[in-house]
């Protein structure tokens, strides 16, 4: 059951609302969102779902056709491989960058974030969390690099990042606690060491990894 949405601007409330749903798989990949089931949900007009739901596919979270509605995106091998290769772009320039141009408290943010991360797997919690993270882990590295373009990019791309990354802990709870913290104690170590070349490499393999992994998770199930 959808919780309603609280009167912040009924649109965009209407947007978090659904992403939220989306994220937990509640909504999975392909599924038809039809505005009179989520105006009556989240307790607002069609108006606002339909704001709502223009927001998320600005972010690529869904997709309108004229007289067919709106759906969620599909999660196929195509679509996963389009997104994990543009990340491993982005994500390759930004912690290269980011290693000549973070100071220290970016470092310190993701010594913290990285301590977060084994914390909460020390006692035992959740996917969704470690995701959490995992996704500020990787803010902080776009942040540190100082490129707002650069930064604008990765958000365009983020959601479906988290869409992705979020199927891929329900296929594979395990395999991504197992590697969490050490992939990303590896790339803080490198961006304060600024080593570039190795970094370059270890950011992109960070990336390909999750997609194997999800693709792995796809064909099993």
């Amino acid at each position: 059951m959808l919780r309603p949405a609280q009167r912040r601007g009924l649109g965009e409330e209407a947007a978090e609302a659904i992403r939220e749903e989306i994220f937990a798989g509640r909504f999975p990949p392909g599924s038809t969102l039809r505005e009179i089931e989520l105006a009556a949900s989240l307790e607002v007009s069609r108006g606002s779902v339909r704001e709502g739901l223009a927001v998320l596919e600005r972010e690529g979270l869904v997709h309108s056709v004229w007289h067919k509605g709106t759906r969620v995106i599909e999660l196929t091998e195509s679509d996963i491989e389009e997104v994990y290769a543009v990340r491993a772009a982005l994500d390759r320039l930004a912690t290269t960058t980011a290693a000549r141009q973070a100071n220290a408290a970016h470092l310190d943010e993701l010594d913290r974030l990285i301590a977060e991360m084994a914390a909460e797997i020390k006692g035992g919690g959740d996917g969704p969390r470690l995701l959490s993270l995992d996704i500020e882990f990787h803010e902080v590295i776009y942040r540190a690099a100082g490129n707002r373009r650069l930064l604008d990019a990765w958000h365009a791309l983020r959601s479906q990042v988290l869409m992705f990354q979020s199927h891929r802990i329900r296929l594979g709870h395990q395999h991504y606690r197992a590697r969490v913290v050490d992939e990303h104690r590896e790339l803080a170590e490198l961006v304060r060491a600024g080593d570039s070349p190795r970094l370059a490499r270890v950011a992109e393999e960070h990336v390909h990894s999750a997609r194997r992994a999800l693709i792995t998770g796809l064909r099993g199930r």
